[in-house]
This record gives structure tokens, C-alpha cells and sequence, in this order.
């Protein structure tokens, strides 16, 4: 396992097999994805952020509470 401390800016430092693993230099971004209470990080490609972008205007139907309420069993 691998630590890190976090400043007071709630910032960590990557550790340095982790950023050789990912293949990480500086100005790269990195994405964290949450999967049952884990956190997975992984470098982000100029793919996965036109993706992101082009998936965001299309999941626009779910935003209010109410659709919550009635969707929570699924």
C-alpha cells in the first residue's frame, strides 16, 4: 500500500512508483472514479475528456429530486 499526507489545501502528493505506473508528468490530469466506497485513479486522455463532453448534454432528463424519488429502486 502506498500513502500520502494531505496538506492543509487537501492536497496529496502521487506517490513516484504510482505516477511511473501511470506514466504521469507534470500538467497531466488525473481522474478519480468511485466504485462501492473505492477510489480508482487513473490518467485522463484528451479522449475521455471529449467523451465526457460529449455525453454531458445528453443525460440531462435526471436532474431533480423528484426523479430521485422515483427512480431510487432501480
Amino acid at each position: 500500500m502506498y500513502t500520502s499526507r494531505l496538506t492543509q489545501k487537501h492536497q496529496a502528493t502521487i506517490p513516484q512508483d504510482i505516477r511511473k505506473l501511470l506514466e504521469l508528468h507534470e500538467g497531466d490530469l488525473v481522474g478519480f472514479e468511485i466504485y462501492d466506497h473505492q477510489v480508482i485513479v487513473r490518467k485522463v486522455t484528451p479522449l475521455d475528456l471529449e467523451f465526457a463532453r460529449a455525453l454531458e448534454n445528453t443525460l440531462t432528463e435526471w436532474k431533480s429530486e423528484e426523479d430521485d424519488e422515483l427512480y431510487a429502486d432501480l
